[in-house]
This record gives structure tokens, sequence and C-alpha cells, in this order.
């Protein structure tokens, strides 16, 4: 084995070693959905600069949802424990429609298509959008749904990983700023 082949081989053993640790360190065997590391240590992480197409096509940067809570929900349509919770999604956007709160809820699915089907046969009414760029380094997550709420200044102030209900009097008021 040349010098390089086995610098390479004990870099890529020790990355999986550390990416294993963080794993470990940030592991979740409750069941329940967890907050993100950032999150839990206070660590401000903000809305990133990234595009989206919307269903018409038009390309937005979720960054410019600034000023108002942004509700950001990665999911795909052959993602089971995404559709489970998509219902109670609805819900909570449907009691805070009108209200300074975005909801992104961005598809993950090879093509848009599917997931604006899915929407229609579902009945649902939050905007669904579709990367235009490569997925920012925050919402490039293990595992589907992932939901990232941002405060109005921009900052993340929940992270879940995991499907949960969100039809709650604690992200109703979360959201509505209560």
């Amino acid at each position: 084995m040349t010098g390089i082949k086995k610098a390479i081989l004990i870099g890529c053993i020790g990355a999986a070693v550390a990416g294993f640790s963080l794993v470990q360190s940030t592991a979740n065997t409750s069941g329940v959905p967890s907050q993100s590391a950032a999150v839990k240590q206070g660590t401000k992480v903000t809305l990133p600069d990234f595009k989206v197409k919307d269903a018409n096509g038009k390309i937005v940067n979720i960054k410019d949802f600034k000023g108002k809570m942004v509700f950001v929900n990665l999911w795909a349509t052959w993602c089971g424990p995404c559709r489970r919770e998509m219902p109670s999604i609805e819900s909570l956007y449907k009691k805070l429609e009108g209200k300074n709160v975005s909801f992104v809820m961005l598809s993950l699915d090879d093509d848009f298509t599917k997931a604006l089907n899915y929407n229609k046969s579902a009945k649902f009414t939050f905007p669904m959008y579709y990367p235009a760029a490569n997925l920012p380094q925050l919402f490039n997550v293990d595992g589907i749904p992932a939901t990232f709420i941002f405060n109005k200044k921009g900052e993340l102030v929940k992270n879940i990983q995991g499907s949960i209900n969100y039809d709650t009097e604690e992200f109703l008021n979360l959201l509505s700023g209560n």
C-alpha cells in the first residue's frame, strides 16, 4: 500500500469513527424525535441562503422569509412517516393561515410532480417547494421527515428529526408568537 493510499484509508477510518461518535452522542433511543445539538447548545443557526421552486415554478430564496416565523419540513412521497405527519401539519397551517408564518414543505422527491400530485390528491393547502439548488449543510439530514423552525430574526429555534403530531398548542403558540 502506498503512503497516499494509507493516508486516505486512515483519514476515512478517522472520519467514520468521528461520525459514529457524533451520531452516538446525539442518538435518540427514546423513540421521541430529538432536537439538533446546535439548538440544544444554544448555537445560533440562521435561515440558510437557499433557493427553492414553488408549485408555479417561481424561484424564491427561503432567506427572504426572514421577518416571519418559518416552518421548514423536509419530506418525500415515498416516506411513510412523512405522509403520516402531514395531516397534522395541514391542520396547523390552516390555524395559522394569514398569520406572520411561512410554511416551506420541501419535497425531496426525485420529481417535483410526484409531490404536487400527492399534495393535490391529499387535498393539502400548504405551499409546496422543491430545491432549486443543492441543499444547504443545515438541511443535509440523516433521515426524513425533518423539521426546522426559525423565529422572525431568522434564527433556528427548533429542529425535529422524525415524525410527530404538529397539531398541538405547543406548535400553535410557538409559531404564533404566544
